[in-house]
């Protein structure tokens, strides 16, 4: 299939392009470009799909490959798939229901959602509906009071994982979101409407199920709402060493792509490093996270979990990033594509398709476990 070919809306997206077309098809525009967008030209963005492709695979033959794997143990939880969904805000405008499916899929899965702090649920219902199977994503915006409490929050819904977001400082411009005129909160001009009234499904499926709002950050005591483009500058090294010692879980550290960065976080006492550039979204310019992964893994040594995401689009892909130095792989935009080309059947689809991928991909280089993934199925690079 071709960028240009559009998949019929009865298609089992067997690839993340079928529902990145077909969530194209079914969202307002303002929605769509939100969610697929990315900072600048978008060249971060290409070259994150890019690095990975680059990646090749050696097959072997003649292995006995019977009985073979999907699970997979990180941060002391087995979980039945080497993947899960990144934090993503604002969910449930991708369609109406999104956290919802995100969790029952977690769960049924044994696979993480990541709950952003953004998020349209809040992440105490959110953890119930998956089964446990959830890590919650602390933004620090405001005050880092403000941010601590949120963290005390979490721990009390039974959260074992907090992933801390480090890569925003300022919120990066997005082009796609000027020309189209995307804030928070939403204002309806003409232009918003029109595009809106030629969606009716998105439209009155949203209408029902309410506007889309910050669930965490409407609940916290005192709030006041939330600004987008507010300053999370309070995410520094003194708030990590204050973090580390109130949160007794496992702890994360997501954006990182600098080796003396990774180094540092592990050293500060954090239970895994993030590797990330928010799927290019705040530095056009910044490096692809699967170029950057290696010397990341030889900053922190080979023991040390690290989580990947960025430019994943595949089963394949995941195999890769693994064999490249990812203990787990997390993808954020192909689940929301899912969901806006055909809601929660749609997302099962995909979801089934990436656990499909990667035994297969598995089978074709002769492994039969996730566990077993290592540098050695990855094809020399000529040069």
């Amino acid at each position: 299939m071709t960028r240009r070919e559009e998949p019929r809306p009865s298609a089992r997206l067997p690839t993340a392009e079928d529902a990145r077309l077909l969530a194209r098809r079914r969202q307002p525009r303002l929605v769509f470009d939100f969610i697929d967008g990315a900072a600048g030209t978008e060249d971060g963005l290409a070259r994150n799909e890019a690095a990975l492709r680059a990646l090749r695979l050696m097959p072997r033959v003649l292995v006995d490959i019977q009985g073979g794997s999907t699970t997979t143990t990180l941060l002391g939880r087995e979980y039945g798939v080497p993947f899960g969904i990144a934090p993503m805000g604002m969910c449930d405008l991708a369609w109406p229901g999104t956290d919802h499916a995100f969790a029952a899929e977690a769960g049924m899965r044994a696979m993480p959602v990541c709950v952003s702090t953004a998020s349209s649920t809040p992440l105490e219902e959110m953890i119930s509906r998956a089964g446990g199977n959830a890590w919650f994503q602390l933004y620090v915006t405001g005050s880092v009071d403000a941010a601590l409490a949120l963290s005390d929050r979490a721990a009390a819904a039974g959260y074992e994982v907090l992933v801390l977001t480090v890569d925003v400082p300022k919120l990066g411009r997005r082009p796609r979101d000027l020309r189209n005129g995307f804030e928070t909160p939403f204002r309806i001009r003409p232009r918003q409407f029109l595009d809106f009234a030629l969606h009716p499904r998105w439209s009155i499926g949203t209408l029902l199920a309410g506007r889309p709002r910050m669930a965490n950050y409407d609940a916290a005591p005192g709030a006041k709402g939330y600004d987008r483009k507010a300053p999370r500058t309070g995410a520094d090294w003194d708030f990590l060493d204050r973090l580390r010692a109130r949160w007794k879980g496992r702890l994360v550290v997501k954006g990182v792509l600098s080796p003396e960065d990774a180094r540092r976080i592990r050293d500060a006492g954090a239970d895994a490093v993030y590797v990330s550039n928010h799927g290019a979204r705040q530095l056009d310019g910044a490096p692809a996270t699967v170029e950057a992964l290696g010397a990341v893994r030889d900053a922190v040594g080979p023991g040390f979990p690290l989580v990947l995401d960025g430019g994943v689009r595949s089963g394949e892909d995941i195999v890769k990033a693994i064999a490249a130095g990812a203990d787990f792989v997390m993808l954020g935009r192909p689940f929301l594509w899912a969901m806006g080309a055909a809601g929660a059947p749609g997302l099962a689809r995909f979801a089934d398709g990436l656990a499909e991928d990667i035994g297969i991909a598995l089978a074709q280089v002769g492994l039969r476990h996730v566990r077993e993934i290592g540098q050695g199925i990855l094809a020399p690079r000529r040069g």
